[in-house]
C-alpha cells in the first residue's frame, strides 16, 4: 500500500503536468488564428502525413547524422582535454583565457565564418555541432578533474603508479560521473547546433522542413516538425540521464 503512494506522489506531478498541458494546447490551438498555432490534434494529423510519405524519415535522417556524428566528436576531444588541463596546470593557465572567449562567443554569429571558411557541406555543419557541444564536456571534466583529491593521487604515486596508470585507475573513474553530467548538458546545445546550422548553411534536414513550413504558412508542419525534435530531445536527455545515473550511483549522486 505505501509502494502504491510512493509511485503516485512520485509520477502523479508530471502526468497530470503534461495531460493538461496537451489539453490547453488543444484548447488555444481551437480558438487561435491557424496562421499562429493550431490544436495538436491537427498537427499531429500533418505530422502522421509526414512520416507516411517518407519526407519525414529522410530529413530527420540527414540531421540525425550530421548531430551523431559532430556530437561524437564533441566527446571524444571534450572529455580528454578537460583531463589534460586539469592535470597539466601550465597549459591550463595558457588557454583557460582562450576558452573562456570561445565559450563566451555567441556560436551562431560564427556561422558565417565557418561558411566562407569552409563552405558548404556536411563537414561545416558537423562543426558547427562540435562547437555547440564540446565545451560544455570540457568544462564539467575539468571542474571534475580539478576537485579530485590529492591525497587520491598521493596513495596512487605511493603504490609507484605510472602516469598511465593514474589516469586509468584514478583520475578516468572519479572524473566521468561529472563529464556524464556535461555530456548531458551538451545533448540540448547539439540539437540547437544541428539545426542552426541546416538553416544557415544550405538548408537540409530537419531545420529545412521547418523552414519550408514557416515559408508556406504551413502551421501544422512546422509545429509537428519542432514537436518531432523535442521529442528527439527529451528522449536523447533521458538516454544521458540513465547513463549518468549509471555511473553516478557508486558515488552516491543518483537522480
Amino acid at each position: 500500500m505505501r509502494r502504491g503512494h510512493d509511485i503516485a506522489v512520485r509520477y502523479a506531478p508530471p502526468v497530470l503536468s503534461f495531460i493538461a498541458g496537451v489539453v490547453a494546447w488543444e484548447v488555444v490551438g481551437r480558438h487561435t488564428n491557424a496562421a499562429f498555432l493550431v490544436p495538436l490534434s491537427e498537427t499531429l494529423d500533418r505530422l502522421w502525413d509526414l512520416a507516411l510519405s517518407g519526407e519525414l524519415w529522410s530529413q530527420l535522417a540527414s540531421s540525425l547524422s550530421i548531430f551523431a556524428v559532430g556530437f561524437v566528436l564533441a566527446l571524444i576531444v571534450g572529455a580528454p582535454a578537460g583531463m589534460l588541463l586539469a592535470r597539466v596546470t601550465v597549459l591550463r593557465r595558457a588557454l583557460d583565457v582562450y576558452i573562456t572567449i570561445a565559450y563566451a562567443t555567441p556560436l551562431v554569429a560564427l556561422i558565417p565564418f565557418i561558411l566562407s571558411l569552409m563552405g558548404f557541406g556536411f563537414a561545416p555543419k558537423v562543426l558547427v555541432v562540435f562547437l555547440f557541444a564540446v565545451f560544455p564536456v570540457l568544462y564539467n571534466t575539468v571542474e571534475g578533474a580539478r576537485s579530485l583529491k590529492p591525497e587520491l593521487i598521493e596513495v596512487a604515486r605511493s603504490f609507484r603508479s605510472s602516469e598511465w596508470a593514474l589516469w586509468r585507475e584514478v583520475m578516468v573513474p572519479y572524473t566521468l560521473p561529472f563529464t556524464m553530467t556535461g555530456v548531458r548538458q551538451a545533448i540540448g546545445r547539439a540539437l540547437v547546433g544541428m539545426v542552426a546550422s541546416e538553416f544557415f548553411l544550405a538548408a537540409s534536414g530537419i531545420g529545412e522542413l521547418i523552414m519550408v513550413s514557416s515559408r508556406n504558412f504551413d502551421t501544422a508542419a512546422l509545429f509537428g516538425t519542432t514537436l518531432t525534435v523535442t521529442v528527439l530531445g527529451v528522449l536523447l536527455m533521458w538516454i544521458g540521464t540513465s547513463l549518468e545515473n549509471r555511473f553516478t550511483g557508486w558515488r552516491g549522486l543518483s537522480r
